[in-house]
């Protein structure tokens, strides 16, 4: 444990240790900036499209319908059907 280093070593080292620090912060912005994959369950766009599909389903309109109308599949209609369907059984 007693090593003995002189100052240029120290220095050479910092020199790496901040080299270092900046490729891992360079990789660290990557990832906070990169796209997750997958449906991003109940983020302002899924509950934008949701309310809406909530309207028109209540109002009586068929699922192809609120799926023209959000520019959506049908099966994604479908999805907000079961999550509606799930929390209005959880109200009663």
């Amino acid at each position: 444990m007693d090593k003995v280093i002189n100052i240029e070593e120290a220095l050479k080292r910092i020199e790496e240790l901040e080299k270092e620090n900046a490729e891992l912060r360079e990789e660290l912005e990557y990832y906070r900036n990169r796209k997750l994959s997958g449906r991003q369950k109940h983020n302002a766009k899924w509950m934008a499209i949701y309310n809406d599909f909530v309207v028109g389903y209540e109002s009586g309109m068929t699922m192809v319908e609120i799926a023209k109308r959000n520019n959506v599949s049908e099966r994604t209609i479908y999805r907000y059907k079961a999550y509606y369907d799930k929390m209005k059984e959880k109200e009663e």
